[in-house]
């Protein structure tokens, strides 16, 4: 399982963030790499007041540090 994590942030209070992730089966790091863009727009679309700081793609291992 790979494994997308990011870094989201209010937009209204910058300092504020959280680590949040979203999980692949089936696909490859590069995969991941290549979607994660699509997929963090369409997360942004569904979470409005937030922006996405940072980003990484790891096979999961269900710790939460990038």
């Amino acid at each position: 399982m790979i494994e997308l994590v990011f870094v989201a942030c209010l937009s209204a209070s910058p300092e504020i963030c959280e680590r949040r992730s979203l999980l692949f089966v089936d696909i490859s790091l590069v995969s991941c790499a290549m979607a994660a863009q699509p997929e963090l727009v369409r997360w942004t679309e569904t979470h409005p007041g937030w922006q996405v700081r940072r980003w990484t793609c790891r096979v999961a291992t269900g710790e939460r540090e990038i």
